[in-house]
C-alpha cells in the first residue's frame, strides 16, 4: 500500500509543538499496516521537524532556548527583507531539517516510549505548515 496525504499544521507560535497526535490522526490507515514506512517532510524553508522526549514541555523550551542561541536574531545576517527573526529561522531550519522516515509497526508509528514528533516553528509568525506524509507497508 501506498499512501500520500498533505496534512496541514495549524500556525504556532515561534517555538518546538508536539505534533504526534495530529500527525496519527490524519494518518488513520496507519492501522492498517502491520509493517512500514512513514515519510514526513515539512513544506518550508522557515520550520523544521524533530523527534525528541514528548514527556518534559522543559525539553521544548530548552531547545528553543538553544537555537535562539545558535542562531540569534543580533547576528550580522545580510538576509533581512523578511524581517529580523527570517534569516535566523532558515539557519535553524537547516540545523534541524525539514524531513523524517519513521518506521510502523502493529498499526502505529514505532516510536520509542518517550519519543514524539516536533514542529519547530522557527518564525513570530510563520502561519500554517504543510507536512507532506508519505506512507508504504503491507
Amino acid at each position: 500500500m501506498w499512501l500520500q496525504r498533505e496534512i496541514v499544521l495549524h500556525a504556532q507560535p515561534r517555538g518546538v509543538h508536539l505534533i504526534t497526535r495530529e500527525v496519527t490522526r490524519a494518518l488513520p490507515e496507519l492501522e492498517g499496516l502491520g509493517v512500514g514506512l512513514c515519510h514526513l517532510l515539512l513544506q518550508h524553508t522557515s520550520a523544521s521537524l524533530a523527534l525528541n522526549e514528548n514527556a518534559s514541555p522543559d525539553v521544548r523550551r530548552d531547545l528553543r532556548t538553544w537555537l535562539d542561541v545558535l542562531a540569534p536574531e543580533d547576528f550580522p545576517w545580510t538576509h533581512t527583507l523578511e524581517g529580523a527573526d527570517d534569516m535566523p529561522a532558515h539557519a535553524k531550519a537547516v540545523l534541524t531539517g525539514p524531513e523524517l522516515t519513521l518506521p510502523v509497526s502493529a498499526g502505529r508509528l514505532a516510536l520509542g516510549t518517550w519519543q514524539g514528533l516536533y514542529l519547530c516553528e522557527h518564525r513570530d509568525r510563520g502561519g500554517a505548515r504543510t507536512l507532506l506524509a508519505t506512507v508504504q507497508g503491507e
